[in-house]
């Protein structure tokens, strides 16, 4: 059966592999900046299949224009 009132906020329940951090950034006495980010082994891996195919656009791209000059 399912709960009628889902969990809201901090405990809605994260996956086990999940990895988390939280910081804080001050810039001068005045500008303070808080985030927190969270990420799985998934999200790693397609961030890297997504960096590695934009490298390779922009390697199929530059010869081209190296042989115009």
């Amino acid at each position: 059966m399912t709960d009628p009132n889902p969990p809201i906020g901090n405990e809605v329940p994260s996956h086990p592999e999940e990895m988390k951090t939280n910081f804080d950034l001050r810039v001068g006495k005045s500008i303070s900046l808080q985030g927190s980010a969270r990420i799985t082994p998934a999200g790693i891996v397609t961030i890297g299949v997504t960096t590695l195919l934009v490298a390779l656009a922009f390697a199929a791209l530059v010869p081209p224009f190296r042989g115009r000059r």
